[in-house]
């Protein structure tokens, strides 16, 4: 059952990962802020322990680091919507954890740097598209994943994630 909670919030979080994309042209059509490339350069130390420069533009490791980090965060949040953390509070807590995973990844490799060394800009931005998609990401995981037998009502009454989400 966790499996295919995971499997199912994989698929929220590339849900969530198009919104936040999405909300990130957006927004860099009225900011003028350019794409950035700190996913890829992350993969990149990752998988090879090498740090490429900042001005290293690597598409493809860019888009696998973005959509494949967006699935694994994604399927925390399906066991956690099959496990009864759910709606917009789940959806909140999730926005940190999603946070967490690229500060962590972005500064152990070297590749990034710690979010108060950041512009306020560029705060409210990052911050702004994870919260993006921890919502769109919990919203699909709370409509796709059943809530596990063991912790459904005692009354036997279904939940739904439309009930949730109040």
């Amino acid at each position: 059952m966790l499996g295919r909670a995971a499997l199912r919030g994989a698929l929220a979080g590339l849900a969530g990962t198009a919104a936040m994309t999405l909300s990130e042209k957006i927004e860099q059509q009225v900011t003028h802020r350019p794409d950035s490339y700190v996913p890829g350069r992350t993969l990149t130390a990752l998988t090879t322990g090498r740090r490429l420069p900042e001005r290293a533009r690597p598409p493809v490791r860019n888009h696998l680091m973005h959509w494949g980090t967006g699935a694994l965060v994604g399927a925390l949040r399906g066991v956690w919507s099959a496990t009864g953390l759910r709606g917009w509070r789940a959806s909140a807590w999730h926005t940190s954890v999603r946070l967490a995973t690229d500060q962590t990844l972005e500064n152990a490799t070297g590749v990034g740097s710690p979010p108060w060394t950041w512009s306020r800009q560029d705060r409210i931005v990052d911050v702004g598209g994870k919260a993006v998609y921890s919502f769109v990401t919990g919203a699909v995981a709370d409509l796709l994943v059943p809530l596990a037998p063991d912790r459904r009502a005692s009354d036997g009454a279904a939940h739904h994630a439309r009930d949730l989400w109040r």
